[in-house]
């Protein structure tokens, strides 16, 4: 599993294209692994994206 891989899975899971477990069969790791990873870089309430 590389960090690369995993996030490729969390963006597919995020947009809705693949179910966690096919985003976890995609990153190379389990469902329980994708959830944290998810938890982990969920964004921070109030936190707002910068415009450039």
């Amino acid at each position: 599993m590389t960090s690369k891989s995993v996030a490729t899975a969390l963006t597919l899971y995020r947009s809705r294209t693949l179910t966690l477990e096919q985003a976890a069969t995609v990153g190379g790791c389990s469902t329980a692994q994708l959830e944290k990873s998810a938890r982990a870089f969920a964004p921070t309430p109030g936190e707002a994206p910068a415009d450039d």
